[in-house]
């Protein structure tokens, strides 16, 4: 088969587009495959009508290797004048438009940053870094373009540390994808993305499960109908705040057993309280029921909140109220100031609480995209630009269709 026939079938070359020379230049340039237009059939990309031909631009594209040499693909694109809309260079059907890089090829680096960091695939396929960033940044810009607009009936709101000294980004996201990134974790942030959002999409979420951070509490009720029932505060939450003031009894009594005994119980005791029941091995059991029996504040503390963890299984919001309530009168007279501190806070966030119990809501999700996002930044050694954390995030978890158009996947 002719060089040029067999490029052509492999390129899936087709009128007015021709191959017109293949040349080999072994092992040094590789192979260069020359595209040429008829000049038939032109018209305006804007609005399709047939224009006059204007001119020629030579353009360059890297492709997929001929076996294992570098191969390239060089085309006169046609420029054609419209006279509505001007001087416009016209498509090529192997690549897109503002790329240096056929679809086929962009394909294959999409597929390598899935696995590794931009660096590794740069250093991989012998491109720039800047290439393969510009790869991901129009991925994301596609998939974000096609993506289903369809609105979930649930969604959960989370921050993630984009830089230390307390710079954040917002993460909302839905079932098994991120939906949005905003640029930090202020109240106004929140509002521009509800603000964005049909109201009728926002008067049928069900639940908005996030943490008991106040701006994004504000900002939901401002904006979603009845919220005051559809914020969920799950049980991870609950669980760690009441895990801290157990931790604070027992450091506080762990100090003042050594100072007036000279020795403790508690000693070497931290993640014995901390650790949940369920994964105890029978030495934790044993020595936990010996320091059960010593009459210790951090043993009460540690029931407190153990039964606190078994109020998540009511079905009725009534009961569920009930059952918090009483714990509640429970703690607020254990005498142990840390503890009164959070029944006081899950008082006054008992309704979002009583959400989470009753619809089974759990942040638990948004949680898993934070722990996949900060090993996204720790592969990547860090970013110095929010866009590229930001588009990195989409990119890994968006859940969006990232490959040109012309690329089956």
């Amino acid at each position: 088969m002719h060089d040029r026939e067999l490029y052509r079938q492999i390129l899936g070359i087709q009128a007015p587009w021709e191959v017109s020379k293949v040349q080999v230049d072994l092992p040094a340039t590789g192979v260069t495959v020359h595209i040429r237009h008829s000049g038939e059939g032109l018209a305006c990309p804007e609005c399709g009508a047939s224009c006059p031909g204007y001119d020629t631009r030579e353009r360059k594209w890297r492709h997929l290797d001929t076996c294992q040499y570098k191969t390239w693909l060089v085309a006169q694109v046609p420029r054609v004048r419209c006279p509505e809309h001007g001087v416009h260079q016209v498509p090529v059907p192997w690549a897109e438009s503002n790329s240096r890089l056929t679809a086929l090829f962009e394909a294959l680096v999409i597929d390598w940053l899935k696995i590794g960091t931009i660096s590794e695939v740069a250093e991989q396929l012998g491109l720039s870094w800047s290439a393969v960033s510009g790869v991901q940044e129009r991925a994301v810009a596609r998939g974000l373009a096609r993506r289903d607009q369809a609105f979930p009936n649930s969604i959960g709101i989370d921050e993630t540390a984009f830089k230390r000294r307390h710079q954040y980004v917002t993460v909302i996201s839905s079932g098994d994808r991120v939906l949005h990134v905003a640029d930090d974790r202020k109240r106004a942030t929140l509002d521009a993305w509800y603000a964005a959002q049909p109201t009728e999409a926002l008067a049928g979420l069900r639940t908005v499960a996030m943490d008991m951070w106040g701006p994004f509490i504000d900002s939901t009720l401002a904006h979603v109908p009845g919220a005051d029932y559809k914020i969920a505060f799950d049980k991870f939450h609950v669980a760690q705040h009441l895990g801290d003031a157990v931790d604070k009894v027992r450091r506080s009594e762990h100090k003042a057993l050594l100072a007036a005994e000279g020795g403790s119980l508690l000693t070497k005791s931290r993640y014995l309280w901390l650790q949940h029941p369920d994964n105890m091995t029978d030495k934790s059991w044993g020595r936990l029921k010996e320091l059960k029996s010593a009459n210790l504040k951090t043993a009460r503390a540690w029931a407190i909140k153990t039964h606190a963890m078994c109020l998540w299984g009511y079905k009725v919001r009534g009961w569920a109220r009930k059952a918090w309530m009483s714990w509640y009168s429970w703690a607020i007279r254990s005498r142990l100031e840390p503890v009164k501190k959070v029944a006081r806070m899950i008082k006054r966030h008992l309704e979002g609480i009583l959400t989470a119990v009753v619809t089974g809501a759990t942040n638990a999700r948004a949680e898993g995209f934070n722990t996949m996002i900060q090993k996204i930044k720790r592969d990547a050694r860090g970013f110095r630009n929010k866009e590229r954390f930001k588009a990195a995030i989409y990119f890994h978890l968006g859940g969006l269709d990232l490959y040109p158009e012309a690329v089956q996947k």
